[in-house]
């Protein structure tokens, strides 16, 4: 009579079970590989839709705005731009623009880079004729970090500071 043999035990060997381990990690390795790739995708789409989408038509607005001026002033704040004193060259926040109207009478617009509540913005605000200044008509833009205007060399020129740190720098002359 034979004996019987005791079953062998069910179960992976230890060669089975490292060769799992490692494909599982190098299917782990791939896929962070690829998330960290998505990520850097889409920091840099980020950074360049400020540059190709909102530029182009933020410097259309701003030629069309300062290029229809016939005169301008710069201020730290809107408080001292409505009351017309302490007026800078360099680093200004406010823009004041004066226009002159076919039928001869003046109006003026402000360009303002100011928190009304929901984020920094550059609005635009319409002076009225009695000069008390409301809400800002529209917001040019809503994304940029920083809105600087300055004077030099005679030139306006207004530096805007994107959400990547990117610089973009606006130069306008008045008509004449």
């Amino acid at each position: 009579m034979k004996t019987p043999r005791p079953d062998r035990k069910r179960g992976y060997t230890l060669m089975e079970l490292s060769l799992a381990m490692m494909i599982g990690l190098a299917v782990g390795a791939m896929v962070l590989s690829l998330a960290n790739q998505q990520f850097a995708f889409l920091r840099i789409y980020n950074a360049q839709s400020f540059l190709v989408e909102e530029a182009p038509v933020l410097s259309a607005y701003m030629n069309k705005i300062i290029g229809q001026a016939e005169r301008y002033r710069l201020h730290n704040n809107l408080t001292d731009a409505k009351a017309g004193t302490n007026s800078v060259l360099t680093n200004a926040s406010v823009l004041v623009l004066n226009y002159q109207q076919p039928d001869g009478t003046a109006r003026a617009g402000i360009l303002a880079f100011q928190n009304l509540g929901s984020g920094n913005a550059l609005y635009y605000y319409v002076v009225p004729a009695n000069g008390i200044l409301g809400t800002p008509e529209w917001a040019l833009t809503k994304r940029p970090k920083d809105v600087k205007f300055s004077v030099e060399n005679g030139i306006l020129r207004t530096r805007i500071t994107g959400p990547a740190d990117e610089v973009l720098t606006y130069s306008g002359a008045m008509q004449q």
